[in-house]
Formats: C-alpha cells, structure tokens, sequence
C-alpha cells in the first residue's frame, strides 16, 4: 500500500532527498537516455538512437529497478516524439500529428506515474502559495527585452529563421502563434516537470539539470534552433532547471518561457518580412 507521504506530491523548492554517491552503474545509463534524445533529434539517426535508448534502460535495470523505472518514463516520452518529425511545419495535418504526439509524451508517462505507479513523481506545481521576489519579478521583465535584443540577430545573421515556413496568410500565422506558445508549455511539462524531476530523484541537481538540458536542447536543433542556436538553447534550458529548483513553480517557468517564446514569435515573422516590425534592431 502506497503511503500518504510517498504519495504526496514533491516540492521543487526544497532540498531533494539524499541522493545516492554517484558511480557508473547509475550515471552512464542516464547518460545514454539524455544521449539517445542527441541522436534522435539533433543528429536525426533514429536506429542509433533507439538502440542506444533501450540498451541505457537495460543497464539502467541491471543497477537499479527505480531507476530504470524513472529513465523508462523518460524515455517513453522520448520514444514517443521520435514518431514524429518535429520540424517546424504549420501546415493543418502537421500541426495536428505534432500536437497529438507532444501531447502524448507528456501525457503517458504522468498517467503511468498515478495510476500504475501510485505515485506521484511527476507533478505540475502551478501554485506554490508563495510570492514572488524582488529579484523574479525583475527578471520577467529582462527576459523579453533580452529576447527583443539577441532574437532578431541570431534568427537572421544565422538564416536560422528559414527553418520555420514563410507564413502567408493569417491562419498560418494564428496556428504559428498557437504553436510557439503550446511546444513552450509543452517544453516546460516534459523536459523540467518530468525529466528534470524523475532525474532529481536519483542525481544532484548539477547533473540532473545538465542531463534533461541534454534532451531539451536536443528537441530544439529538431525543432529549428540550429546553427549556433545551442548557445542559446542550453543556457536557457539551464536557467529554467535552476529557476524551477529555486521556486518550484511551474507557474513561474512557464511565464519566463512564454515571454520569451513572443519574441521568437515576432523575430521569426521579422526576419520573413523585413520591415513590417519595425521596432528590432536588426532588419
């Protein structure tokens, strides 16, 4: 019988439980399921990828049966968005096939955490009961001026923005809107509510946070974010895993995502027509 303390629900903002001293048997087969994400969708070479994915599982179970149960929810959802391309496309049936898929990834594994793992490892902390610092509300208002200031710049000296379809007429660029906003939700479900905290359960935030930054920034260069789009990718996805231990609101990190993502958005749709946004710096 599971009980009313393993049941309830973790809280990012506090210290995790004694993890274990790191060793090989735990590290490498983590670090084959961050690794098995680089291979799917950075370096699109889907045998590799499964392949190593499913010998990290196995490896994972050789060592640990609750990690491999962890790493086998993560994977599960990784296993789930490799059906896919994720390719940005704002065409009706891909944005439907991708939603659908991205819904599943995030939702399968969450299912499988309550109902048949009775448990609740994966949680959504949308409210905290706690306010706001000085310092957090500050930084809701760096992120889009930031975003407004290197976006612009990244997306067109890299021809980064060719990645995204030119949009044509107001429904594409309604269902482009929907889009950037849902994968940002969705970025922030999967990658930090799930992985991030499933990882937590067994490693140091240090390396949890650099491991699901790992599949995260991975997604992403699928996505579009290529070039040098890393070096803005894998910062970020750090600061939303640290941000996330520090306040332990989903909340809060969806926000600071959400922001950003309306900067993508405008730069994106700049960087297709110059000229119709004139307030960036770069045209």
């Amino acid at each position: 019988m599971t009980s009313e303390a393993s049941a309830a629900p973790p809280d990012p903002a506090r210290p995790a439980p004694t993890t274990p001293p790191l060793s090989a048997r735990t590290v490498l087969p983590a670090m084959g399921v961050a690794l098995s994400a680089f291979l799917l969708f950075g370096l699109m070479l889907p045998g590799w990828g499964h392949a190593l994915l499913l010998l990290s599982l196995g490896a994972a179970w050789w060592s640990s049966r609750e990690l491999a149960t962890d790493l086998g929810l993560i994977g599960l959802g990784i296993a789930i968005v490799s059906l896919t391309s994720v390719e940005a496309d704002v065409s009706w049936d891909r944005f439907f096939t991708i939603g659908t898929v991205l819904i599943l990834a995030a939702l399968v594994p969450s299912l499988i955490d309550r109902l048949l793992l009775h448990r609740r490892a994966i949680a959504f902390p949308w409210r905290t009961g706690r306010p706001w610092t000085r310092w957090e509300k500050v930084y809701l208002v760096a992120v889009p001026l930031l975003g407004w200031l290197i976006l612009p710049y990244y997306f067109i000296t890299s021809g980064a923005y060719l990645n995204w379809p030119h949009i044509t007429d107001g429904s594409e660029l309604a269902r482009f809107f929907v889009a950037v906003n849902f994968v940002g939700t969705w970025d922030e479900l999967f990658f930090i509510c799930t992985c991030f905290a499933l990882l937590r359960r067994h490693f140091p935030v240090w390396l949890a946070n650099l491991l699901q930054a790992t599949i995260f920034v991975s997604f992403l260069w699928e996505l579009g974010y290529r070039e040098w789009g890393p070096l803005l990718t894998a910062p970020f996805a750090l600061l939303q895993g640290w941000i996330f231990t520090r306040t332990g609101s989903l909340t809060y990190v969806l926000i600071v995502h959400l922001l950003f993502d309306v900067m993508v958005f405008l730069a994106i749709v700049h960087a297709h027509n110059p000229g119709v946004m004139g307030f960036f710096l770069v045209g």
